[in-house]
């Protein structure tokens, strides 16, 4: 029996839920031609709305051809280069004729072509005798999706990663490039919110104002809670109001976190889920992941490690640096727990979340935070 919660990719509209609103709206710019900054925190669901609104293009419009890239693992415009033409040629295979201009186009740019022994798909590898080269490259990608006859929808994940590259220009450097381009909307996806904000709405930076942006907030409890009583019920089983009121309030409604508990839940094929039945396995999950969690202790500083528990015990922290918060926790003045927060910052294990009510900062990794919260 297939489970339908799926926390781990896209696997088709039957399995997504919710997010008509946002669906309509990326359907709507992306037929009208405006480019989209997509801001939500890590594993919200940011990627599966985007092959949601995929699949809902090739529904409505064969006009517009879509093409996904995440750039999260890239460091420079080679490696850059390297992804994005990846994604061209998934996205137009070999055998096709847009991909045997492809692969012809490409032949002038002087790509190492190799065939990868486990799926047969063709793989990349361009080489450069020096910076401009790689420059010219990524110009070139670009502008062959330019001259298709159908305009393209490019998707890029991760796109915060960009102010990590070596090179210093590439943000004016895109810019320019896109600039230019009719034929091609794009979709600029990013989990780091402050950083994504500062690249499309900071005056000094090369794409102020050059986009449209939607966010990507926790689906309403009302919704999740109906979804998830109607998705054991079509199977014949029952789940406890409590349970369901207890999971979304433990997740916080991430959707990641979310389906991943009523996944194992719905997993232990039970005619009847009941309070223990969640509380035995949200503590299983954060055991099975014990391990890993480990990991951080011995990467951090027993200062940075005191500081994501304090974190994690108040679940939300508005002023961090507060003698109250800092006194409570014995985590020393307040000069050392600024830089120790902003070590915890850079490597994604905490993030600032500001509303328009409040700002504050909690530990990324909800499970960790329970996790953290149970056993300090």
């Amino acid at each position: 029996m297939d489970n339908p919660f799926v926390f781990n990719g896209y696997r088709g509209k039957e399995y997504f839920f919710d997010r008509e609103k946002e669906t309509i709206l990326l359907l709507q710019h992306a037929l009208s031609g405006v480019n989209v900054t997509l801001i939500a925190q890590r594993r919200m669901g940011k990627t599966g709305l985007i092959f949601r609104l995929f699949d809902e293009l090739k529904t409505t419009s064969s006009t517009i051809t879509p093409i996904y890239v995440d750039i999260f693992a890239t460091r420079d415009i080679a490696e850059l280069n390297h992804t994005l033409a990846s994604a061209i040629l998934a996205a137009f295979p070999e055998s096709s004729s847009i991909g045997h201009r492809f692969i012809s186009m490409l032949k002038g740019l002087r790509p190492l072509v190799g065939i990868d022994p486990l799926t047969g798909t063709p793989q990349l590898q361009f080489t450069y005798q020096n910076p401009s080269e790689k420059e010219q490259t990524l110009e070139g990608l670009l502008l062959f999706l330019e001259k298709q006859d159908k305009p393209v929808l490019l998707a890029i994940d991760e796109f915060q990663q960009i102010r990590d590259y070596k090179e210093d220009n590439i943000e004016a450097l895109l810019r320019t490039y896109i600039q230019r381009l009719h034929n091609v909307r794009f979709i600029f996806c990013g989990s780091k919110k402050h950083m994504m904000a500062d690249i499309f709405s900071n005056p000094q930076r090369p794409f102020f104002a050059s986009t449209q942006f939607v966010g990507l907030d926790a689906i309403p409890s009302e919704n999740y809670a109906h979804y998830i009583r109607k998705s054991f019920s079509d199977h014949d089983r029952q789940i406890d109001d409590e349970v369901v009121d207890f999971i979304l309030q433990w997740t916080r409604r991430h959707t990641y976190y979310t389906q991943r508990v009523c996944h194992d839940l719905f997993a232990l094929n039970l005619p009847h889920v009941a309070m223990a039945d969640a509380t035995q396995c949200c503590s299983r999950l954060l055991t099975l992941n014990e391990p890993y969690f480990l990991q951080y202790k011995q990467l951090l500083t027993s200062g940075q490690w005191n500081l994501l528990i304090a974190l994690a015990k108040e679940q939300e922290v508005e002023q961090p640096y507060a003698h109250a918060f800092l006194s409570r926790y014995n985590l020393g003045s307040t000069s050392v727990a600024r830089r120790q927060l902003q070590t915890l910052i850079d490597k994604d294990l905490v993030f600032q979340e500001t509303t328009k009510e409040r700002s504050y900062y909690s530990v990324a990794d909800l499970f960790l935070l329970r996790w953290l919260a149970r056993e300090y």
